[in-house]
């Protein structure tokens, strides 16, 4: 699927190897159907895709490594089958999901150079990573409804959040991730393209694809940028709404010690749905309004959004989570012992 080329060509370098192919058609001929994209990386930065690639390999061993931990500690301590904890690990399943459909690609693009994606792998990939951080975001919303219902109506928790409603829950939020997504790489699919194959991009981003359509895309466009900001934008309104739900609770508690804690529990949860909410708008809203946005800033924050909470979740929700800690600890113990 993956052809290696230098790890530190530039984006003028992969046009010249792609032009020098006798075996590949010209970039000015239409191709509905072009058997392969080249993705450039992030433009402008493509003297430092080594070096970039450390980092993002850290965070993407420590998502794996820490969403893993999080999904077998609570199948394993029947204690933990709470919803919170059943919240996280659907979060922690679309996290696995997310990184691993982009971290592994991203980093043959860096370290080895293979530029080349086939067609219909960077359409799947698009689907699973617009579906999703849909997902996600969707599972925020959930965790969010679940934290209220906790601190502002604790004696009715666990009849107001059966497994059965837990579970409705997460199939409504995996149906319309795929629902408001899937049509994106069949869009793509029906498209000519007869303009060059170079992706300026980590991945298979929907709209970073459909420019090189040679056909009025207006349409289009708006269809992905609508499904994003609504979708977007309405959860994170109803989290905001819930959160501040929560603080007034919590600062009608009679006792400080309880409400400094569960303070602290929520502006840990707060700030990684800010960094994901912000990086995601951030990115929404460039290819809306941010015409002088510089390429590679664009790109790089891009990257971020998909990156970080996956790589900030376990240990936000998992780390600081007591019940989740001290299984961790107590199962290390034992295997030292």
């Amino acid at each position: 699927m993956f052809s290696a080329s230098g790890c530190a060509a530039s984006s003028s370098e992969v046009v010249t190897k792609t032009k020098g192919k006798s075996n590949m058609p010209p970039l000015n001929t239409s191709h509905p159907s072009p058997v392969t994209f080249l993705l450039m990386g992030i433009p402008g930065l493509e003297h430092l895709h080594v070096w970039i690639g450390i980092p993002f390999c850290y965070m993407y061993v420590v998502a794996v490594v820490g969403n893993v931990t999080i999904l077998a500690v609570v199948r394993a301590e029947r204690s933990l089958h709470e919803p919170m904890f059943l919240f996280l690990c659907m979060l922690s399943i679309t996290d696995l999901v997310l990184s691993t459909s982009t971290l592994p690609r991203m980093l043959c693009l860096f370290w080895l150079g293979a530029h080349d994606i086939a067609f219909d792998a960077c359409l799947t990939q698009m689907f699973f990573i617009h579906s999703f951080t849909a997902m996600e975001s969707g599972f925020f919303l959930a965790m969010a409804f679940d934290r209220y219902v906790a601190i502002c109506h604790p004696l009715r928790h666990t009849t107001i959040l059966t497994h059965a409603r837990i579970t409705i829950m997460g199939i409504i939020v995996v149906i319309r991730g795929i629902a408001f997504f899937s049509p994106h790489p069949i869009l793509l699919k029906q498209l000519p393209y007869c303009r060059t194959r170079i992706i300026a991009h980590t991945y298979c981003e929907f709209m970073a694809v459909v420019k090189l359509a040679c056909m009025d895309i207006r349409a289009t466009k708006s269809y992905s940028l609508s499904m994003a900001s609504i979708i977007g934008s309405c959860d994170a309104i109803l989290i905001a709404v819930s959160y501040a739900f929560i603080l007034r609770s919590v600062f009608c508690l009679p006792s400080r010690e309880a409400g400094f804690k569960a303070l602290g529990t929520c502006g840990s949860h707060v700030c990684v749905i800010l960094v994901f909410y912000s990086t995601a708008g951030f990115s929404i809203f460039t290819h809306r309004f941010g015409k002088n946005v510089p390429a590679h800033i664009h790109i790089f924050i891009a990257n971020m959004y998909l990156l970080v909470p996956p790589f900030l979740n376990p240990i936000v929700y998992g780390v600081r989570t007591k019940k989740i800690r001290e299984r961790v600890l107590r199962t290390l113990m034992v295997k030292v012992a």
